[in-house]
């Protein structure tokens, strides 16, 4: 699998400590909810950011997407919290 950019917003930067990092995931990920339980075995703050799964929102190639979404060839994937306005 190509590399891919990642990008974390808001209190998901905050926790793993970088907002992007470029990652190689192995080819047996598939969706983007695979990429997150992967990328949360990678360090305590990945752990931390993604624990609850309910709680995070994706986008791939700027795109709002489910996290079962399948990565395909993505070249960017964002995470982040719900998003609230008014």
């Amino acid at each position: 699998m190509a590399k891919i950019r990642m990008v974390y917003f808001a209190w998901v930067r905050e926790r793993i400590g970088t907002g992007e990092e470029m990652v190689e995931p192995p080819a047996s990920i598939a969706t983007v909810a695979d990429l997150v339980d992967w990328l949360a075995e990678t360090s305590a703050g990945h752990a931390e950011a993604f624990e609850n799964r309910s709680r995070l929102r994706a986008a791939v190639d700027q795109e709002f997407v489910p996290l079962d979404t399948p990565i395909g060839r993505a070249q960017e994937i964002a995470i982040f919290p719900p998003v609230t306005g008014g």
